[in-house]
Formats: C-alpha cells, sequence, structure tokens
C-alpha cells in the first residue's frame, strides 16, 4: 500500500488533509469537470453479493491499465451492515479499496459527524418543547439515529410521546449531506428541514432553532470527500452512505462533482439492485446536475440468477430481463456482466451471454476478484468504445402529480398491476402533492416488489404503500412500500461475532 501523499500527487488533488499515511480528505471543486462518469449496478441482491463494489473497483483499474486516468467513486460504510449481515464493504480478493479496516471501521469520522449533528437537532426540539415551548411544537416528526442495528430502537417512548431511531444512513441528515451541492447549499438543506407542526398543522423548519451554523461547524471538515487508494494504485473517492433501499444509495454529491475535475473517467457504484440506487441516481442526481453518464454496467452473477430462480438458472434469468428492459427505459448504454466465480460453468456463461445479446446488451464477462483490474479490460474496452452513445430519460416530469410519479414507478419498475393505500396515506401524498420533488422509494432490496419473497419473473403482484414522509431538506418523498423498515435489526448470528483481533492484528469478515 503506497502513502496517500503519493495518490493525490499523482492525480494533483488541491487542497488536501492527511488523515495518517494512507487517508486523506481533499477539497470540493466549485462544479462538475469534463469526465466520464460509469454508473456501477446490479441484479437483485441475493445471500452470495453480486460485487458490485468489487467490479467497480476492478473496472476503475482496468481503466487505468489502459492508460485512462479513473477515479472509482464509492460510498463509505455504514458500521450496522459491517456488525450485522453483510461484513466489509471495500470489495474483495484483487479489487479492494483500502486501507480496509479504517475505511469499515468510523474511516474519518464523517458518519459520527451526521449522527451528532441529527442527535443535537432532536435534544434542541426537545429542549425547547421543555421550556415554554414558544415554537408551538405539537407534533415531532424528526427522528433521532445512530450508526448500528438495533431493532429495540425502531418504537421508544421519549417525554411521553411514542418516537423511534433511524440507521444513520436512513437519516434525512445523510440525504442532505450527500445531496447538497456545497456548503452554501448544505446550510439552505439544513434550515428547510421540517421538524415537526404547531397547533395549526403549520409545518416548522429547522431554521427556527436557530442551530445551523452550529450544524455547519459539525459537518465542514466531514463535507469534504475522503481519498483513498485501490489495490490498484488509484485514487478512490468515498463519502456519504446513503442506503438504497430506505434512502437514495448514492455517494456524495460533492464527491461525485469532485472526481470528474480531476480524471477522465469516474466510475461510481449504486446501492443494491438496479431498481433502488441505479434509478434513484438517474433519477435524482441527474435532474439538476450536469455531468457526462457515459453508460450503467448491470452486474450479474449465475449463483445470484439461480438463486433469483430457486436454484433454477432458466427461471432466474428473468430477473436480468427486467432489470436490463428497467435500465434501457431510462438511460440508452446499457452493459451487462457477469462477475465469474470459479464454479461457474462454460454453458451457464453462454447461455447468460447469449440471453442478453437477444436483449439487445452487451454481456461481458470479468473477473475481476481474481486478477482485479486485468480482469475486467473487456469490459473497459466495450465502455470505452462505446462511451458517447448514451441518452437519459425519465418516468415522470416533476411537475407530475405526486400519485402519477408513484403509480409509474410501481408499474414500469416494479413490474405491478397498481398500487393501494389507506385513507390516511392517500391524505398525505394529496398534503404532499405541492412538493414537486422525486420520489424516493422505501422498500425491499431482495424482490422487485415489496415482498422479498417474490423472486423470478415478478409481474402483476400489487405493492401497498404504508406510508409516505417529505424530506424537505433533501428535496425527496420517501414512499414505504411493504414491511420496510429505516432501523435494522441484528441477524441470529451477525459478522460481529466473526471479528478476530489477535497479536495486533484486527480481521473483518468478507
Amino acid at each position: 500500500m503506497d502513502n496517500i501523499r503519493s495518490i493525490y500527487e499523482k492525480y494533483d488533488f488541491k487542497d488536501v488533509t492527511s488523515y495518517g499515511n494512507y487517508m486523506a480528505k481533499v477539497g470540493v471543486s466549485e462544479r462538475f469537470g469534463k469526465a466520464k462518469v460509469i454508473l456501477v449496478t446490479a441484479t437483485t441482491p441475493t445471500k452470495y453479493g453480486e460485487g458490485k463494489t468489487t467490479v467497480a473497483i476492478g473496472l476503475n483499474d482496468a481503466l487505468s491499465i489502459m492508460g485512462k486516468k479513473a477515479i472509482v467513486n464509492l460510498r463509505e460504510p455504514s458500521m450496522g451492515p459491517v456488525f450485522g449481515l453483510k461484513g466489509g464493504a471495500t470489495g474483495g480478493g484483487a479489487a479492494k479499496i483500502l486501507p480496509e479496516n479504517e475505511i469499515n471501521l468510523h474511516f474519518t469520522g464523517d458518519f459520527h459527524a451526521i449522527t451528532t449533528a441529527n442527535n443535537l437537532i432532536s435534544a434542541v426540539i426537545d429542549n425547547e418543547i421543555y421550556h415554554d415551548n414558544k415554537l408551538d411544537i405539537q407534533t415531532v416528526t424528526f427522528n433521532r439515529c445512530m450508526d448500528m442495528n438495533d431493532r429495540a430502537l425502531r418504537y421508544v417512548k421519549l417525554n411521553g410521546r411514542e418516537e423511534k431511531f433511524n440507521i444513520t444512513a436512513a437519516s434525512e441528515i445523510m440525504a442532505v449531506f450527500t445531496l447538497a451541492k456545497d456548503i452554501s447549499d448544505l446550510r439552505n438543506r439544513l434550515d428547510d428541514i421540517i421538524i415537526g407542526y404547531n397547533s395549526r398543522l403549520n409545518s416548522i423548519h429547522l431554521s427556527a432553532l436557530g442551530i445551523t451554523d452550529a450544524l455547519i461547524g459539525i459537518l465542514e471538515g466531514a463535507f469534504k470527500p475522503n481519498i483513498v487508494q485501490t489495490s490498484g494504485g488509484n485514487a478512490s473517492l468515498v463519502h456519504g452512505g446513503p442506503f438504497a433501499n430506505i434512502a437514495h444509495g448514492c455517494s456524495s454529491l460533492v464527491s461525485l462533482k469532485t472526481a470528474t475535475n480531476y480524471a477522465d473517467y469516474v466510475v461510481t457504484e449504486a446501492g443494491f439492485g438496479a431498481d433502488a440506487g441505479a434509478f434513484k441516481f438517474i433519477d435524482i442526481l441527474t435532474r439538476d446536475n450536469k455531468f457526462d453518464l457515459a453508460c450503467t454496467v448491470l452486474v450479474t452473477t449465475v449463483r445470484a440468477l439461480k438463486e433469483c430462480g430457486n436454484g433454477v438458472l432458466e427461471e432466474g434469468i428473468f430477473n436480468l430481463k427486467n432489470h436490463v428492459n428497467n435500465l434501457l427505459l431510462l438511460n440508452s448504454n446499457v452493459i451487462v456482466t457477469i462477475n465469474k466465480f470459479d464454479d461457474d460453468t462454460k454453458g451457464d456463461l453462454d447461455f447468460i451471454i447469449d440471453y442478453a445479446n437477444a436483449l439487445g446488451v452487451k454481456c461481458i464477462v470479468n473477473e475481476v476478484f481474481a486478477k482485479g483490474g486485468y480482469g475486467a479490460l473487456d469490459l473497459a474496452r466495450e465502455i470505452v468504445s462505446n462511451d458517447n452513445k448514451n441518452k437519459i430519460n425519465y418516468l415522470y416530469d416533476l411537475e407530475d402529480d405526486l400519485y402519477s410519479k408513484i403509480n409509474k414507478y410501481v408499474k414500469n419498475i416494479c413490474h405491478a398491476s397498481g398500487l393501494s393505500c389507506s385513507f390516511d396515506v392517500m391524505n398525505k401524498i394529496n398534503s404532499f402533492d405541492k412538493y414537486k420533488y422525486p420520489i424516493c422509494v422505501a422498500k425491499t432490496q431482495y424482490s422487485l416488489s415489496d415482498d422479498k419473497k417474490l423472486k423470478g419473473d415478478v409481474s402483476n403482484h400489487k405493492m401497498v404503500l404504508t406510508d409516505i414522509a417529505v424530506n424537505n431538506g433533501a428535496k425527496l418523498i420517501i414512499c414505504y412500500f411493504g414491511n420496510i423498515l429505516t432501523m435494522p435489526g441484528l441477524s441470529e448470528n451477525p459478522s460481529v461475532k466473526e471479528i478476530t483481533y489477535k497479536d495486533g492484528i484486527l480481521t473483518l469478515p468478507r
């Protein structure tokens, strides 16, 4: 592993603050640069892991091997999944970002800053209520958070009020942090957050608390993107960490913007399946930000597609079809890549390649886990030879009514026959229609539907909209489907039990 100085000097990064020998923070660029952006997404997640992060890192190193200046732009790991079901989130095999343990645990403290800012807001809200409640706060809608899976905090009673904790990655502060264009925009978005409602049902904004300067003081240092290195010795900007099943699931806008000023290509990853992070990346980030999205890479594996078909590839392949067709609705340049495992048969690989080709997209096998960047050279060459062909389309217009936006997502992306909701939720839809924001769907990541048990060729089901909320600071309407939770719990055998510390060496599960 090289000293981080050699990495940021190689790219000529400006305004750099080192965090030890292998991590640093870099200044935020004022505007987007000329780099082409490659979005990496995947088919529906399974227990095997599809390898989006590993492929994104390997693809980045492959572009560098070809003589292109490339930066991979990733989200920061949340300690909830690190200690829970997933384990580390820094890639794998010969395609990783380094130093792994530091990135997975604490990193440069960004998540702690976001958690602290969030909970300071909650503390001041309750303090206002305690001291005469001059703001007439009758209903509190802003929740506390922590960066840990803890199901006991899903529902708590505070000062006689029913409340809940979110995991930090699902908090509105995380969304604001990752969507803000600069410090000025961060300030405005913080001020716009709705913290609750008064006795006349008027919204109360965070600006009324008079603490925005303090929040900026907490977040200012964290707002600068982090730079680390890939196992191939190239730059990686790692910043922000919203979950894609309950938030928009993309690394920070400022890290993407900054990366485009220092590279020819920026490889970025969106969380979970293409119905989650990739849809939100295109629908939310590209609307108001001018950068060149060259193509979308859809990662899949033989194992994952078999899992989607209950062990039968010919059934699970419909999951690939649905994701390809969804992505082609949104952008015209889609490439499928199969993340190869040692036990994959030629027959299975050829079947997937032929099927993808019949859908009208190229399909290329990669071996990044075993070979790093050298295992993704064919994929990189295909991208470079076709990186001027992409056109972006949107599923709905921002001025569309809110019910129509939700219904278009349900029918076109989830392949459902329609949606249902309670009378109270429909009233919320009508009430929030004045906010002409993109929707941000919160649903299970394990199916195109809102039921994680529905696999294979998911279609003609009905989606149940259980709640809806406005994140006025993030400028998003959050739509909750099914039994989705914003505070995960630990599994029966969480990854934290597999962490070992021996002779000064910490080992995390992969």
